[in-house]
């Protein structure tokens, strides 16, 4: 039943606006791709796959309305479209991953009439969206026998359907073990502070019919140190050649309470979200957001006007943390600068 944010229906890039939800289910239209650049940058649309997903959709729509009379002349416009929608967002590399594949693509169809180049472009787009889903499942599958029947779960975030091409990638897991027949409590961090958690996974896995139990971000150690945790699961937006995990901002905090309670830690993500170019965590670029994120809730101020923010939209998790990484290929636990090759390399 999970929903899928991202559609393209009668030549138009449609998106659930995430950052009315839950109150209000809107759907956007973008018809070119200055639209999808700024739908990314305002988190219309958020989640690393999901990011991926609406990049490549807008190059589409971008490389639809080029005119140019030969490859040449039409790949030199792309690329300034591709460049465009690259510098929306820098930390999740499924945005890379997704330009970079669309530009294989028309490389590899260079000597084709640039209307049937065109068209090319519109079936990559719309099979790396495709493809996402089915990835997802495949992660799901493979990272449900970690989660035992009756456990009590908590994520960070959302890394559901809402982020991805559909199905999700730490929810994916969740709901392949529901799938299964087991019996899950889901505790969301509230996620502080754009709330991905309380507007998002709660909104989806009611949706869904998982129970769910919402928290503040604050409240997670004490519910480990009293035993009402058994393991937890996010997703990422880059993991490094090492393991190290950039994801949404508190997740290092949550990872750090896991360890002293000895409660699993795991992250769930497709292998386009592993840049096996960064060595380790330090080299992931972490992006700063608006200080209006923090000092306001939609209109509502929230602290006084003048005081200083800081707002690093994402942390970085050491491997040493990371109980284990969940992919489509596979779960990789230990040593991850070589199982995470590995599995790159299973298939590639």
């Amino acid at each position: 039943m999970s929903i899928k944010p991202i559609l393209f229906e009668s030549g138009v890039v449609k998106m659930l606006d995430q950052r009315r939800l839950p109150t209000e289910e809107v759907w956007n239209d973008y018809h070119d791709y200055q639209g999808v650049a700024e739908a990314i940058t305002t988190m219309v649309v958020r989640g690393a796959p999901a990011i991926g997903v609406a990049a490549a959709l807008g190059a589409a729509l971008g490389a639809r309305d080029i005119a140019a009379r030969d490859f040449d002349g039409f790949f030199a416009q792309f690329e300034k479209i591709c460049a465009v929608l690259a510098a929306t967002r820098p930390t999740a590399v499924n945005l890379f991953w997704a330009l970079d594949r669309m530009k294989s693509c028309a490389r590899g169809n260079a000597q084709s009439p640039l209307p049937e180049l065109k068209e090319r472009l519109l079936a990559e787009a719309l099979e790396i969206a495709a493809e996402d889903e089915r990835l997802n499942r495949d992660l799901g599958r493979n990272g449900a026998p970690l989660i035992l029947d009756g456990a009590r779960v908590l994520t960070h975030c959302n890394a559901g359907a809402l982020a991805t091409g559909g199905y999700g990638t730490a929810l994916g897991v969740i709901r392949a073990a529901v799938e299964q027949g087991k019996q899950l409590l889901v505790y969301a961090d509230e996620t502080r502070p754009f709330l991905q958690g309380s507007r998002l996974t709660a909104w989806e896995l009611l949706r869904d019919g998982i129970p769910v139990t919402l928290i503040c971000d604050n409240m997670a150690g004490y519910l480990m140190s009293k035993g009402e945790i058994d393991c937890v699961i996010v997703g990422a937006d880059r993991i490094a050649a090492n393991g190290d995990v950039a994801n949404k901002i508190g997740t290092y905090t949550v990872a750090v309470l896991a360890r002293e309670h000895n409660i699993p830690f795991y992250v769930a993500a497709p292998l386009s979200t592993i840049d096996l170019s960064m060595v380790d965590g330090s080299e992931i670029p972490i992006e700063e957001r608006a200080s209006r994120e923090v000092t306001h809730v939609g209109a509502q101020l929230l602290a006084p006007e003048s005081v200083g923010v800081r707002n690093p939209a994402f942390d970085v998790t050491p491997a040493r943390l990371v109980s284990a990484i969940i992919t489509e290929r596979g779960v990789v636990s230990g040593d991850y600068r070589q199982g995470l090759r590995q599995l790159a390399e299973k298939g590639g």
